[in-house]
Parts: C-alpha cells; structure tokens; sequence
C-alpha cells in the first residue's frame, strides 16, 4: 500500500532546481549492496542517469565527490516535531524542521501533530515560509487513561477509543484532516518504572487497522512488550515504532513479522543511556553534554539489553528493521538522533551497510514510498546526502556530512545553521486579526479556529469537562466551560481558541490595548494568553485574574495586567507573538465549576 505522494511536501525554497551531475562518488544506492563508483545525473527534482562516465550537460553544475559516498537522503519514522528534547530551548518547530535537513534526513513521519496543525503548516511549506523535509502526519489515538493521553488535552491530540466501532468511527472523522498515517497507542506497559496505562483490545485495534487501510494510509504502534506486539502484528499494523524491551523476542514473533510483513523500528536512540554519550554536536544545542556516570540502574539496564538482542534476533531472522528515533523526546536531538540511530543499530549487531539500507530502502518500503525514494536510480526523487568519508565500512563517517539535497535541490547547510543559532523565533510571520474574536453564534470562532478543552495533565485526571455553545436567551449564545478538578496536580479545566489557523502562526495584537468579555460564573477564574518569547522562542504563558457572579458583566483586561505565569523567567510580553487566548478554572479536589463568556474581542 503506497501513501499518496500528494500528501507528502516538498520542502521550502533551498537553491533553484538546476541540472547537477555529481562525479566519481562511490554510490551507495539504498538497497544493501556495497556501493560502486558512479556519476549520477540530477535533472530538475528527480534522477535522470546513473553510471559512470556520465557527461555533463550544457549549463550542468558539477560536483565533484571523488573519495565521498553518495546515499539516498535518510529517513526517520518516529519523530515529535514539535517536542522540545531539551530542558530549555533557543528554537521553536520551525528550527527543528531545519535541523532534519541539516542532518541529511529528507523524509520523517511526525506523531506530533494535530489535526488542527496539518493544513496551515503544509500550507507554509508548499510556500516556503517553512522548510524541512518531507513530512508525512501521523494522527495519534488511544485508550481513556492510555499513553498519549497525560496531557489533559481531551482528543484534540490524541484520540480515545474502547471498542471497535469507536476505532472506525476516529479514523473515519480524522480521515477528513487528510493524515498520512495513524500512530496507535497500544501498550500500557510503563518499562518497569511506573504502574501500567491502559492497553487497547485486540479487536478494536484490528478495526483500526482495517478502516486505515480501506482509507490507504499506514498504521503505526506504540508497542513496547513481546505479547503486546503479536497483537499488533496479527492486526496487521504495518510499523512497530517502540523497540520490544521487557523480553528476548521469540519464534512466534518472529515468524509473525515476516508472514504479516510487519516492520520493526526499534528507537535505540531514546532509550539508549544518555550519560556517557560526551558532546552533542548539533546547533541547536551547542551546550549539550552528557557526563559520564555510574551504571545504568535495573530496570533500564534490563531493558537496553533485550532492546539491542532484540535487533540482532530480528534482522537475523530475516524480519525487515526501519529506523525510528522518537526525536524530541529528552536527550534526543532532532535529525542528530537519526544519525545516533544508526551506529546504535550496528552495536546492536546490523553490519554497517545493513544500518544504512535500513535508513533508506529499507524504510521507504515500510512508509511505501519506495516507489518514489529511498534508493538511488533513473526516475527517483533526487533527495540525496553526500558524506566525506565511508560510512558503509565506519558508520561513526555518517557524522561528516558534505551536502544534502532534497528534490534535486541543494541544501545550504552553512545557512541552516546560522538560522537555527540565531536567537528568537524562527520565520514565521505574524498574522493581524480581526478584534471579534467569538460572539459564540456559530460552531466555529470568527477567528475561524476551533475551541478546545483541556485539563490537568496526568492519566489519573478526570475526564469531565463540558465545552460547548449554549443559549443565552432565545438567539443569543455563550460559552459553557464546566468541569470537575483532578484528584492530583495542578487541578484545572481550561477553554482555550487558537488566534491563527491551527495556532501555526502567531497573531499580530499590536494594534490591540487588551482583551474584553462578558462572563458569568461563580467565583474567580484567570485569562490566559499563550504566547512566544521573542528572546528565545520559548512557549510562555501570560495570565490575570477576574470575578464571575451569577449575572452577566462585561470584563476588560488590559494587556498590561497580564503577568508571567509560565515559561522563560526572563520573558516579557510581545503582542507580535500571541498564540491563543484560554479561560482556566481551578478549584479544590474534586470540586465542580462552570463558567459562561460571550462576546469576546480586543480593543483599542
């Protein structure tokens, strides 16, 4: 089953496509065998020749590659585009978009985004506001009180569904967003370290499965234990993107992947043991360090071990291995992880053609796209890396990438890293909106944008918040925010409204002196804006206070009330870069509250 190619971007404007005839590299072409020296012959995005002695045509830049290996641009199916690895940041999702380039990655699979977030940000790329490679959307889904679902973000991330007729009816509904996969949660098991989520019923992740299909695109698992992958794998799920880690994988599994065809990334990079890696060579993070420190405590020592068994068994077995980092998670660094990916799968036993087949061929096949990309040969996509030295012999050369191209383009990767080390945010410009932000007499904001509920973070957190439109008399309506507070944490029920589409782009408020509303409630509540650090780029949060009572009144806030409740210390408020605006109501455990707003707009 092949993903369709007009789902998949191009990526922003890199150098003008020209013809390009690359000389005398030693060309590995993506399919596991030992390269050979070639020329290969770029015209506009795609290849036109491979073979030696190719002679270039008139107006052809030549790049000479003598003592270089040519590869197809890497892949990276298991990424969290806009998860910060790092406990503190300089950049934003723009900047990690630039680092996949930077590192010879041309195509991801994102498990990070929302349905919300799809349409603007392939919008930005197709124009080039945004450049990265390409990206293919994977919409995610679980059980109530499953991994995917501690955020406290009701489904507007994840999707929580029981039985079979729920699994279908989400992938039916999401379908609508045009995703290029589904990322299905199905494994509670916390490694050892905590209790265990929730784990979804075998029949309801085969419907999963049989609806995505029917619909043309991939399914991809959390699944991170051996009988919770023979469920996955029967179901016909086609990647495992979470290594198996609480057993040796056995004959039954293995037999099971290689009859279903089902592919095995096992993300060492996020479980590999972080202390002792040494200096993280990436821009983004040119403090990056990890100290070396005693030995790996049980359960994680146990867990690392079977992890990379496990990759021998398989690829010995003769099971097909994609590569996968979960980049974006602590300590992996996006694009750098992908490259980290690599060497770990040949410590843990793949020769280092193999590791490099499976970063290219082999997991073009596995997105179905190696119909398009992933080997080199006449008629493919001309995403390609060279790299100075042999990484085919020593995978550690992966490291000394020379240049990159991506649709027969050529990557400038000098100018890539001045953006990504520039301060602040990255390119992105902010949109001026209307003052009418939602007068609550349509499904949708006058913003056009979607409300959502969300509440405290954690799978222990209760599930009831009511969001939605009611009457305020005969043709009038409000909002409704109702909820009752969690048992644990910061306890909270929060109505937030994207000022942008899919809240990609910041909105422009300069023109604006604060915000107004009419509420009715009962006690106090805080206005929050989601906004942007100009300094660093850092997601921070603005928040005042006001007083609801059981009869309407209109509430004005000026901007200059709002003081720093979240995020970067030093951050001031910038109304270039706002987000979203969100009404929260906290109260004691297990207490309910409602609040009610209408009318809600910026003045001058």
């Amino acid at each position: 089953m092949k993903l369709s190619s007009a789902l998949v971007l191009l990526a922003a404007p890199l150098a003008r496509a020209e013809t390009i005839l690359i000389t005398g590299a030693q060309v590995f072409d993506g399919t596991g065998q030992p390269p050979v020296e070639a020329d290969v012959l770029i015209r506009d995005e795609r290849i036109e020749a491979v073979g030696a002695g190719l002679k270039a045509p008139p107006g052809a830049t030549v790049v000479p590659a003598e003592g270089k290996t040519l590869l197809p641009g890497l892949f990276d199916l298991h990424t969290h585009l806009g998860a910060q690895p790092a406990g503190r940041s300089k950049a934003d999702n723009s900047r990690f978009l630039q680092s996949y380039l930077y590192f010879g990655v041309t195509s991801v699979v994102d498990f990070n985004g929302t349905p919300k977030m799809i349409e603007p940000t392939r919008r930005l790329m197709r124009a080039g506001i945004l450049e990265g490679p390409r990206v293919h959307f994977a919409f995610r889904m679980s059980t109530p009180g499953g991994h995917g679902t501690e955020g406290g973000h009701d489904e507007a991330i994840t999707a929580q569904v029981v039985t079979p007729e729920e699994g279908r009816a989400a992938v039916r509904r999401l379908m609508a967003h045009r995703p290029d996969g589904f990322k299905i949660f199905t494994d509670g098991w916390r490694y050892g370290t905590g209790p265990d989520l929730t784990s979804m019923r075998a029949d309801t992740l085969t419907a999963i499965v049989e609806e995505a299909h029917r619909h043309g695109v991939k399914v991809f698992t959390h699944t991170v234990t051996l009988d919770k992958a023979k469920i996955a794998v029967r179901a016909g799920v086609d990647v495992l993107v979470h290594g198996i880690g609480n057993a040796a994988v056995d004959q039954e599994l293995l037999g099971l992947l290689q009859k279903k065809g089902t592919f095995y990334a096992s993300t060492l990079a996020v479980y590999e043991p972080k202390s002792g890696r040494g200096k993280i060579e990436h821009p983004l993070y040119p403090d990056a360090d990890e100290p070396a420190s005693s030995e790996l405590q049980q359960p994680r020592s146990e867990r690392w071990k079977f992890l990379l068994g496990n990759v021998q068994a398989i690829a010995g077995h003769g099971g097909s291995l994609a590569l996968g980092t979960d980049a974006g998670m602590k300590g992996t660094y996006h694009g750098w992880a992908t490259l980290r990916e690599l060497k770990l799968l040949v410590r843990g036993g793949l020769t280092p053609l193999q590791a490099l087949a499976v970063g290219t061929g082999v997991s073009a096949r596995a997105l179905g796209v190696d119909g398009e990309r992933g080997t080199i040969a006449p008629g493919k996509l001309a995403d390609l890396v060279i790299v100075d030295g042999s990484p085919h012999q020593d995978i550690a050369d992966i490291d000394r990438i020379d240049e990159v191209f991506l649709g027969g383009r050529r990557v400038d990767r000098a100018r890539l890293k001045a953006a990504m080390t520039t301060p602040g945010p990255g390119p992105l410009p902010a949109i001026a909106v209307a003052p009418l932000v939602d007068d609550f007499e349509a499904p949708r904001s006058r913003l056009d944008t979607a409300w959502e509920a969300s509440r405290s973070s954690g799978v222990e957190a209760l599930p009831d918040v009511t969001l939605g439109r009611v009457l305020r008399d005969r043709r009038d309506h409000a909002l409704l925010l109702m909820g009752r507070m969690a048992a644990a944490g910061r306890r909270y029920v929060r109505a937030s409204v994207p000022l942008t589409p899919g809240e990609v782009q910041p909105a422009d408020l300069r023109r604006y002196r604060g915000i107004s509303f009419e509420a009715r409630g009962d006690g106090e509540y805080e206005v929050v804006a989601n906004a942007q650090a100009r300094a660093t780029g850092d997601r921070v949060f603005f928040a005042a206070s006001f007083a609801a009572t059981g009869r309407w009144r209109r509430v004005r806030i000026p901007f200059s009330a709002l003081a720093l409740r979240q995020g970067d210390g030093d951050a001031t408020w910038d109304p270039a870069l706002v987000r979203a605006i969100a009404f929260e109501i906290s109260r004691g455990e297990g207490e309910s509250a409602w609040l009610e707003i209408d009318n809600l707009r910026f003045e001058k």
